[in-house]
Parts: structure tokens; C-alpha cells; sequence
């Protein structure tokens, strides 16, 4: 529906009918997406703003299909274009048009009525306004994930969809994993009893994206900004500007899903505590291209190593969420998942349920995970391998597609989006307030008591 006239009113109407729609969208078998006048269209087609390491994972993905077209990119780093350009060469598709004349070239894009929808996997400074500006365009909006810059920024993501009626899809993936979609069965059928504490996190040693001077992430080097590669050219400044959960979604995504909020519960207050900031300083001066002498072992880093945010759920549930990118450790959401009959741990990969279990002993989660598998892993994990994220890439793609096939709204949608992002402007105030509670707005503007 490329009429935005006609796709407003069918947004309006679909998403009244939509509003207790599940967590996930069912089948890949739907209608066709339709085009200009109604009429079938072969493929949904996608732009994309952001030709990076991310935005050419979607690239390599939607090519993969038999329902979508690439027909434009856009990115200002002429290496992020050639790189798009490649991929689309190798699969044998058309040269997709290219916006790069500036920062805001994707304006033009958008002027496309062709283009049925944006997926927008950008620097974080820019989600925000290329999200408005598209939905105020009329396209389906496809927003990676970020926390927010300020509470304002969240309000215009919400403000613009219900002025425009254009539906806003953020693009969570880890609310796609297999062992997060299992656990989703597990709390939907009781198995945990009432929910009571949940913890979650981003625990991630970022050290090799955030100083990179190489060709590929990870490659060795203290650099950063001009001299970096992909997101060292960026990331790295909110360490040393920001102090707060630079990342919060990853972990609350799925812990928000679990509560329903936003559908029932929603987030109250919350207070953050940072830790001292030593573990950027202390990589460049104990790496082989670094040491004390090297310039940037004298710039100060703001990021607390370690950030712990509480955070207060209106049905009285407490959540713990914790960022921590800058020190060395393994991989890990950290999630904990604990109510009236049981817990499950990611971290020891366990689970303990009350009338199951051998009484205070762990037992190994997968046995539970295999039991309770998602439906949608069960029917499409053939299709998902070889995506990125261990396939959880491929769902979270496959239901962005699907959502605006079938017109439904987005399962995770522009509330979730702002909810999950304030957690980091929040987070930074209650920080600088000396870790005294903040609160939360409602975004839903009190329809999630419905």
C-alpha cells in the first residue's frame, strides 16, 4: 500500500483489531504484500538506511527471499557502499540505487513511493530522526536497537506514530533466541509460578569493537573515531561522554515480554549505579599497539565499567539490568528468570522447579528448553541457519516482513521501543543524581492497563 492515504486508514484499522496480538507472528504462509491501488506485488520493498556490518546482515537476509526487493541503500562511507553493492552483485540481484551525497540523503529516499518500508541501522544519534522522518513518509519502519539520548527522543518516536498512524517495528532480536523463546512458553504455561525477580543485562567484552584500527571488527589496535573501523569510528565517544546502560535491550527485551509490559505492567522507576571507569584506559595501555605513551591512554572515559540499574515493575516484580562492555569476560545476557515455583539461570544453563526438580538441586536447562521449544523454532530452524545470531536474525527479519504482509501490528512496536530505550537516558540521570530513583513515563499514555 503505497498510498499513504490508504495505508494510515489500514494501519488505524488493523491495529484496533490487533491490539491483544501475541508476542510473535505465526506462519510464514500469508497474503501477499500489496502495492499501489491494491494490486499484488511481488516483493516488499525494502530500503535500507545504513550500509554497515549490521545493515548488510539485513541486506545478505532479504535478498535470501522470494518476497522482498532491495531496491536502494543508503550510507556515507563509500567502502560500507561498495561492500552492499558486492553482496548484492554476488547473489546475482539488481544494483540497488545509492543515496550518499550527505548525511541527510535519505530524505530523498523516502521520497520514493515505490518504497514500501525502511529498515534504519545507523549510528545511534541518527535512529531517532530517520525513524520520524520515515513514518511521517509513510514506510513501514524497521529501527535497530539503541537506548535513547532523552526521554524527548523516545516521546517523538510515539508522538509521530500516532500522528501518522505508520507503524514503527523495533528490531530486538534476542527476543527471537531460541532458549528466550522457551523460556517465554515456560513462564506463559505457570511453570515458574508468579513472576517475582528477573535480571538481565548486556555483558559483552566490546574492547576490539570499540578500539579497531583494521578492516574487520576485532582487528587489533587502540584506535578510534577518524582512525577506527565500522563502530569504532563511533562508539567509542559515548564512553567517553556517557555514564549510564548505554545498551539496555538486548537483556530487556525478553524480560519485558515475560511481565507483558506495556500489556498489563509496565516500568515505574528505576536507580542506577556506576563503577568506576578503568578497563578502557587499562586495554590501551597494556596493548602491543598502545602503552602509557600512546595518545590515547590519556583520554578519560566516563562509562562506568560496570552499570547497575533496578528497576521497579507496577505489578511489584524487580528487575536488574547490567551493562558491563569494558572489562574482559565471556559473553553473556545474564539472564534469571525467578517466580513462586522456580528459576531458570543462563549463566549455568539450569533450572530449579519446585515439584520437578530434586529438592535444592540444579538440573540442566536444555532437557526443559527441548520440551518447550517455540513453535516457530520448531517449524522454521531449517530455514534459519546460516543467520546471523545463531538464526535468531532470520525470525526476527522473517516477522518483520510477515507483520506488514499480514498488516498486524508490530510485536514489538514503537511503545516497546521507547519503554526499553528510556532505561538509558534514566539510567544517566539517576546516576549523576547519585543513584537516587527516577521515574518512568508512560508512553502508552495508560493503555497498558488494557
Amino acid at each position: 500500500m503505497s498510498d499513504k492515504i490508504n495505508r494510515r486508514n489500514f494501519i488505524q484499522k488493523t491495529a484496533a483489531a490487533g491490539a491483544g496480538i501475541a508476542l510473535l507472528p505465526g506462519a510464514s504462509q500469508a497474503s501477499p504484500a500489496f502495492g499501489k491501488a491494491g494490486k499484488p506485488r511481488s516483493g516488499l520493498r525494502i530500503g535500507i538506511i545504513g550500509a554497515g556490518l549490521r545493515g548488510q546482515g539485513h541486506i545478505d537476509m532479504l535478498l535470501n527471499r522470494d518476497d522482498c526487493e532491495v531496491p536502494a541503500i543508503c550510507d556515507i562511507d563509500q567502502g560500507m557502499v561498495d561492500r552492499a553493492l558486492a553482496l548484492c552483485e554476488k547473489k546475482g540481484k539488481p544494483r540497488p540505487r545509492v543515496y550518499g551525497l550527505g548525511e541527510r540523503d535519505y530524505l530523498q529516499m523516502l521520497e520514493d513511493e515505490t518504497i514500501d518500508a525502511v529498515i534504519i541501522a545507523t549510528p545511534w544519534r541518527w535512529h531517532t530522526e530517520m525513524a520520524v522522518a520515515a513514518m511521517k513518509a509513510g514506510k513501514y519502519v524497521g529501527l535497530e536497537v539503541s537506548g535513547a539520548f532523552s526521554l524527548d527522543e523516545c516521546w517523538q518516536l510515539v508522538n509521530t506514530h500516532e500522528e501518522t498512524g505508520t507503524p514503527l517495528f523495533f528490531l530486538e532480536n534476542v527476543c527471537y533466541r531460541r532458549d528466550v523463546m522457551a523460556i517465554l512458553n515456560m513462564v506463559r504455561q505457570g511453570l515458574f509460578g508468579e513472576l517475582i525477580h528477573l535480571e538481565c543485562g548486556y555483558q559483552h567484552d566490546l574492547r576490539g569493537v570499540k578500539f579497531n584500527d583494521g578492516k574487520t571488527p576485532y582487528d587489533s589496535g587502540v584506535e578510534f573515531g577518524d582512525k577506527g573501523f565500522s563502530e569504532a569510528r563511533w562508539r567509542t565517544q559515548h564512553s567517553i561522554y556517557r555514564n549510564g546502560d548505554l545498551y539496555p535491550t538486548h537483556g530487556i527485551g525478553p524480560v519485558a515480554q515475560y511481565l507483558s509490559i506495556n500489556r498489563g505492567n509496565r516500568f515505574l522507576s528505576l536507580t542506577s549505579t556506576a563503577s568506576k571507569a578503568r578497563g578502557l584506559h587499562d586495554y590501551i595501555v597494556n596493548h602491543p599497539k598502545g602503552g602509557a605513551g600512546h595518545p590515547n591512554a590519556k583520554v578519560e572515559f566516563r562509562l562506568g565499567d560496570v552499570v547497575t540499574t533496578v528497576i521497579k515493575a507496577a505489578n511489584g516484580e524487580s528487575i536488574i539490568v547490567s551493562h558491563d562492555t569494558n572489562l574482559p569476560r565471556p559473553y553473556s545476557l545474564g539472564f534469571r528468570v525467578q517466580g513462586t515455583r522456580g528459576l531458570w539461570m543462563d549463566v549455568n544453563r539450569s533450572v530449579y522447579l519446585e515439584g520437578h526438580s530434586p529438592p535444592h538441586q540444579w538440573e540442566a536447562a536444555q532437557p526443559y528448553l527441548d520440551k518447550y521449544d517455540h513453535t516457530l523454532w520448531q517449524k522454521y530452524a531449517a530455514d534459519s541457519e546460516g543467520a546471523g545470531h545463531g538464526g535468531m536474525d532470520w525470525f526476527l527479519l522473517n516477522a518483520f516482513v510477515e507483520t506488514y504482509k499480514r498488516g498486524e501490528r508490530p510485536p514489538i512496536d514503537v511503545y516497546d521501543a521507547a519503554a526499553w530505550m528510556a532505561i538509558t537516558p534514566l539510567s544517566e540521570q539517576s546516576i549523576a543524581l547519585g543513584s537516587q530513583p527516577v521515574a518512568f513515563p508512560d508512553f502508552t499514555r495508560g493503555r497498558w492497563m488494557e
